[in-house]
């Protein structure tokens, strides 16, 4: 097998010893990796015991990594965030309606300082792996239902910042359309701040690895969810990232979709020279078999994928999203990757 990498995220940032308990919980269920999801409110409150469980994690032979999840509503996750509510002018604004949206834009320098000095505490204190970018995304558009799109897809940012910016750079106002120089534009804002942030946490943790999270969408000459991170080529081209990831599918959805992202996210992180990575749904969600959750990491390990992650520890267990059967989906994951994790790669 080619798995030389195998774990879940983890919401318990609260406690070191009771995160202790869960990771050897983890280790039990064939996991040599965790996700730390970390909100805002995470950092600015427990930051004292973020540092700690980090050290438990890496202490049980864990590869650590920090979820910076759902920061400016920009990063995939569910918890709110403590900028937006500070800062209510900084908003993402819609292209057609010019009404203001519940995330972020992170063209503005009051974001931007915000986010860099997250990731440089973080680095600076945190003994961790790495760092895990999940999902980053404009709010507009998303799930275009059509092949072609059409005139009345709406789209961000067109906040004042990127309307200025974007001016600067072409030379004319900024269109209530998604022209290619609006695509571009919004695609290579999109990037910079991700390159700038990895360059800033690796001139202080040079050993850091970047792991690039992307919605897992076919993105193609007729279909395209504009979400700024669509051209794989062009994330992968950032020297910064080491990783490709791509996220989680709907076990809705037929297998030949599965196949069909994986190959994409293989090829594409080969061609660049990156690490490959896909993820499992463990929550909210089951297959019709519990058991199909061992094709998949049989799937994908089969197709080469180097690092198979799972959202989230216990199947999300006592949360609102928590799989119907979620104890049973955990331990058929634990099942599944003591099946396709290469033995050296297995903490003992």
């Amino acid at each position: 097998m080619s798995v030389k990498e195998t774990g879940v995220s983890y919401y318990g940032i609260s406690y070191p010893e009771h995160a202790e308990k869960d990771f050897k919980e983890m280790i039990e269920h064939n996991c040599n990796a965790v996700i730390l999801a970390l909100s805002e409110f995470d950092i600015d409150f427990w930051f004292p015991n973020i540092v700690k469980v980090a050290k438990v994690g890496r202490d049980l032979g864990l590869k650590v990594y920090l979820d910076t999840w759902g920061i400016g509503k920009w990063f995939g996750g569910e918890p709110p965030s403590i900028f937006l509510t500070n800062n209510p002018g900084n908003r993402q604004v819609s292209a057609v309606t010019n009404e203001p949206l519940p995330a972020v834009c992170f063209n503005t320098k009051a974001f931007r300082d915000y986010f860099y000095g997250i990731c440089e505490k973080l680095a600076y204190e945190v003994d961790a792996d790495g760092f895990f970018w999940d999902e980053p995304h404009y709010a507009l558009p998303k799930s275009y239902a059509s092949i072609t799109g059409g005139a009345g897809d709406d789209w961000s940012c067109r906040c004042p910042v990127c309307q200025r910016d974007f001016e600067q750079q072409y030379g004319y106002e900024m269109p209530h359309i998604l022209t290619k120089e609006v695509i571009a534009f919004r695609e290579n804002n999109a990037l910079e701040i991700l390159e700038i942030a990895s360059g800033k946490i690796k001139a202080i943790r040079p050993g850091s690895k970047i792991i690039c999270c992307v919605h897992a969408t076919i993105n193609n000459y007729y279909v395209k969810e504009n979400r700024g991170y669509d051209d794989w080529n062009k994330v992968c081209k950032v020297d910064a990232f080491d990783v490709f990831s791509t996220t989680i599918i709907s076990y809705k959805l037929p297998r030949s979709y599965f196949k069909s992202i994986t190959q994409q996210t293989v090829d594409v992180a080969r061609k660049y020279g990156k690490g490959s990575q896909r993820w499992l749904m463990n929550y909210y969600q089951e297959p019709d078999k519990i058991e199909e959750i061992k094709e998949i990491a049989q799937l994908y390990a089969g197709m080469g994928v180097e690092s198979l992650f799972a959202w989230t520890y216990r199947g999300g267990y006592g949360t609102v999203l928590a799989a119907p059967h979620a104890l049973d989906m955990w331990d058929m994951l634990g099942e599944a990757y003591g099946e396709v994790l290469s033995k050296e790669y297995k903490i003992k």
